[in-house]
Order: C-alpha cells, then structure tokens, then sequence
C-alpha cells in the first residue's frame, strides 16, 4: 500500500489531518472519518447531479453576491470558476462522503465549500474562505433542499424523460404495426373477448403517457427554490434581494431551460419535503406500469409449447445452466426488479419526509440519494425495455388464431339475442366438446350460420357491440 502523507487543517474544533492531495478540508475530513458506513457516497455511482447541483448553486450564489455588492469581483469570479469545474464533474473525486451522514447534509455542504474554497484560493492568490465566502447567504438547510430540487430536475428532464419518450414511441410503432391482429383478451388470466393486439399496446402507451403529465405538472415545483431561507426560513444573513438574484443567476446558468423562482414559503421548504414525496409517488406509479408491462410481456412470451406463446421475446442469452435450449424473457424480469426496487425507494423516502422535526428535515441525504437513484434506475429500465424487448419481439400468429378459433367466451356477443343463461349453456358446451362456439350455437340456437359467422367474427368484435 503506497503510504499516504497529510497536511493539517483547522475547524472550529481543532486541528484535523487531510490527506494532502485532497481538495476538501477539515470538515470534509471529521465526516469522512465520522460515517464509514455504506461505502455509497454522495457522488452516487448511478449519477453524478447531486455534486453537480452543489456546483450550479455555489456559482450562481457567487453571482448573486457579487451582484448585491456582498462579495469582491476577484473572489466571486475565482468562485465562479472553481464551481463551474464542479458542476462540470471535473471533481468528483473529491466528494467521498457516505449518503448516512448527518441529516442536514451539512457535511456535503461543507465538503462542496472547502472543495471550491481551495480551488478559488489557488486560482486566485486570495484567502477564500469556506464558510465567509463560498457560502456566503447560504446555510446547508437551504442549500441541501435545492441541491435536491436542482438535482432532480436535471436527472428528469435529461435522463429520464428522454428514457420514457423512448419506450412510448417503441410501443406506439409496434402497436400500429399489429394493427388489424386480435388475440385473446384475458381478465382474471382466465380467456375473455377478442382484443386488437394495437388496442393492448394502446394501454400501456396511455398509461405511460399519463404518467409523464403527472412529472411535467411536479416539474415546476422543483423549480420554486429554498435558497434564501438559510438557518430556518428567516432568511437571517441573506440580503433581503439575494433569493431573487440567485434564482435569476442559476436560470442563466441553465442556459434559459430552467425558470428557477424563490419559494413563497422558506419555513415550508426547509422543514418539509413534499415535493420530493410527491415525484417520488409517480416514480413509483411509473414503477408500477413498467411492471405491468414487463408482466404482460412474460406472459404472453410464456411456453413456447405449454404457455400462451403469443408472443417471441428476442433471445439474448441461454436461459439455464442446466436446461439445454432454454431461453428466459430477462429483459422483463430486469425491469420488474427495477420497479420493485422504486418501490422500495419510494418507502424510504415517505419515512425521511416524516422526519421534519420543527423547522428543518434532518434526512435530507437520504431522500436526494433515494430520488436520484429511482430516476436513474428508471431510466436504465426503459430504455432496456424499448430497445431489448418491445421493439424487437414476434408474434406468433398462429398460436393466437389457435386460442381464437377455441375461445367460447365468443358466445358473448350472442346475449342481446339469445339471454345469458343460454349463451351460458353454449359455452359450457364448446369447452366440454371441445368444438368451436359457432358449432355449437349453430345446434342449440336457429339463428343462420352465415349471421352466426358475422356476429361471432373475433375481428368485428374489438370495435364495439353487435351491428
């Protein structure tokens, strides 16, 4: 093990040892030697927009105070520049703190400050300080809140939407493309009416379409930012003009694609997290669809010779160690983790949000970590699923035409003109026998062969009731 050499820094509890190559500082350091607990730190491995978020409002603070006459021109532009290399990822390395930290997120504050601090200092030949300086009109309990507003709005509308666009699409290019196919509906997993394959896809594609209205709705509050609240929600030490100007300063940052604005209420935004509650609960709605959706495929890719074979998932790997030609749908299963896992976050956060104790939330880190994760592992699943699994699966059209022509849930059509206890008895028939519904309505009712045809064609029947 190569030996590691140390420099000493200061904090108001003393001296403290830091490895000499790190950006970070004292309080970094405490945290680091404080927390060892799940080794996943801050800088998640599934996304890097948490630290970037704390670059994009390091910069535009330095702005804002620079413009409120709060902050010198040489300090703010080297703060700028140091922070612009954060949000940039340039850095990343430098933020090794555990998300079980305290629940403030004081500690990623910090270690966002002394990380900016030290590069400003350099760039600059001035003394910039972490606390003076760099979080000049901020406290980490309005800070943290944005950085996982910030955040999560970074992740959902360049990674997430995108993701979710994706598969709506693939379902609507297969979905015309099955146009005109019917199938067995099922209710219960039990043989029902006759479904257009198109009108199926359809409700997933509605369903996920729904789904993305709901987070656009949710999008513009997470844009109505803590930032200004400071300590508690008082705004004490903040120029009364310094959430306004910060606000306007990161929408420039955005490049114009974000409309940042002050929250209306600092006492709400640093106490609770319903915003983050309630992104969450359509991350999880959109978990759910992707499960029904990835349980639907499996379904219809059961078999091939004893389940429903509809459909033929693109085979992508050996489905077995032991069984030789055994091929598993696994791009579904994937997917169905990943929603049970959404879930699993979804539950997390709902306990953290519970946990704003007077006038501050004090598991912050955990909810940013749970919310981001969630995004990111979404976005993964959708597109594996568009790209592996509805773009590139089969119909097996004669095992669908097989379960149609022996399907007696048919005989539901005939109610309006027969009753159903009698449609009911041509049913219980067709199944014992084993003969088609058309037989046997042809034997126990008078109506004509060639209407029975029309009133029984399974295609007729996707459209609506008996013309």
């Amino acid at each position: 093990m190569p030996k590691i050499s140390y420099r000493i820094e200061k904090d108001s509890l003393g001296e403290v040892k830091v490895p000499r190559k790190a950006l970070w500082g004292a309080q970094t350091q405490r945290a680091v030697d404080n927390f060892p607990i799940s080794g996943i730190k801050m800088d998640f491995p599934f996304t890097n927009s948490f630290v970037d978020s704390l670059g994009l409002i390091k910069d535009a603070a330095a702005k804002a105070n620079k413009s409120l006459g709060l902050l010198p021109a040489r300090k703010a532009s080297a703060i700028s520049k140091a922070a612009k290399e954060v949000w940039q990822s340039k850095h990343n390395e430098h933020f090794p703190l555990d998300v079980f930290q305290t629940g403030s997120g004081t500690s990623s504050n910090m270690n966002a400050n002394e990380v900016i601090a030290n590069l400003a200092s350099k760039y600059s030949g001035l003394d910039i300080d972490p606390n003076d300086d760099v979080n000049m009109s901020q406290s980490s309990n309005d800070v943290i809140p944005t950085a996982i507003k910030v955040s999560a709005h970074m992740d959902l509308t360049k990674k997430l939407y995108p993701a979710l666009d994706k598969l709506i699409l693939n379902i609507d290019k297969k979905a015309e493309s099955l146009e005109g196919l019917v199938k067995t509906g099922r209710t219960h997993l039990m043989d029902a009416m006759p479904i257009d394959f198109s009108q199926e896809l359809s409700g997933w594609s509605s369903q996920l379409k729904n789904s993305k209205e709901t987070l656009i709705f949710l999008e513009k509050r997470l844009l109505e930012l803590p930032l200004g609240g400071t300590a508690i929600g008082t705004g004490i030490n903040a120029h009364p003009r310094f959430a306004k100007v910060f606000a306007k300063e990161l929408s420039k940052l955005s490049g114009g694609s974000c409309k940042c604005v002050p929250s209306d209420n600092f006492f709400h935004e640093l106490s609770a997290q319903d915003t983050a509650v309630q992104v969450s609960g359509e991350l999880k709605n959109l978990a759910i669809i992707l499960m029904k959706i990835s349980n639907d495929l499996r379904w219809m890719n059961s078999g091939p010779l004893s389940g429903l074979s509809e459909i033929e998932l693109k085979a992508l790997q050996p489905g077995s160690s032991i069984m030789p030609g055994k091929v598993n749908p696994v791009i579904p299963e994937a997917v169905t983790m990943v929603a049970a896992d959404v879930i699993g976050n979804d539950a997390t956060i709902t306990v953290a949000a519970q946990s704003g104790n007077f006038q501050l939330n004090v598991m912050l880190p955990v909810v940013a970590y749970n919310l981001l994760k969630s995004m990111a592992i979404l976005t993964g699943g959708m597109n594996v699923l568009a790209d592996k699994a509805i773009k590139s699966f089969k119909v097996n059209k004669k095992s669908i035409q097989a379960s149609l022509d022996r399907n007696p849930i048919l005989v539901t059509a005939l109610n309006p003109i027969i009753g159903y206890a009698k449609a009911a008895e041509i049913a219980k028939k067709s199944y014992k026998e084993g003969r088609s519904v058309i037989d046997v309505a042809a034997e126990e009712t008078d109506i004509p062969l060639s209407r029975l045809k029309r009133l029984l064609d399974p295609k007729k029947l996707t459209s609506g009731g008996i013309k």
